[in-house]
Parts: C-alpha cells; structure tokens; sequence
C-alpha cells in the first residue's frame, strides 16, 4: 500500500477532477479509497452528477488501493444515479481490477481500459 499523505501527516483528497465530457461526467479518483474517505468519494459522486448527465464514468486509473467500503460507494452510486443513465468504470489499475474481480463486481459493472473507451461503450 502506498503512503497517500501530503507529509504533513494529511491524506490527499481522492476526488483528482471532475469534468463534463459532451453529455457525461467524468469522475477521476487518485489514490487510497477506503473507509477513511468513502463520506468524501460519495458526496463527490453525488454531487459532481446531480446534474443528470446521460453517461457517468469514474475514472479509476490513479486509484492505488481500494477496501470494500469504497466498492460499496461505487455500488451505491450506481444504484442511485443508474436511473436512465449509463454508468461506467474506467481505467482500473491491477489492484483495482483485482478487487473488483474478487468481489464478484467486474460482472456488475461496465468497465473499460480507457476512459475514451467508456464515453463511447454501448448502453
């Protein structure tokens, strides 16, 4: 696991960038999702989609570890904002990608290599 503090003792914030790509939005995540932060990474994804985008990628390529609190975020997230809206995962590293395979939930999910390819993936 990676230390994902700023050296000051204070963990930097998961939530990298989110942006508006044509009709979806782009939720980029960095670094240690877990229990410490999951409040933060719901509230980001909630919010950063309130605006009923058609298509909604969360970019997971700077995502260095992920517990099973932040997997439900992400099954929660999608449960909520699925509603007539597609919702993809994108770029996961090789923990990330393990994680989801373990828990069962990469045959729940649509995931992508790229996030290119997630904007353009089928419905």
């Amino acid at each position: 696991m990676s230390n994902n503090s700023t050296g000051d003792g204070l963990r930097k914030d998961p939530v990298l960038r989110i942006e508006a790509v044509g009709t979806a939005c782009v939720l980029s995540l960095g670094g240690e999702l877990d229990l410490y932060n999951a409040e933060h990474v719901r509230a980001a994804l909630t919010g950063a989609c309130a605006e009923a985008p058609e298509r909604i990628v969360v970019d997971l390529g700077e995502v260095e570890f992920i517990d099973s609190t932040a997997l439900g975020v992400l099954i929660e997230a999608r449960t909520k904002l699925d509603n007539g809206r597609a919702f993809f995962l994108a770029a996961p590293g090789v923990e990330t990608k393990r994680a989801l395979q373990i828990s069962g939930l990469d045959r729940h999910f649509s995931v992508h290599d790229t996030v290119p390819e997630a904007l353009v993936a089928k419905i």
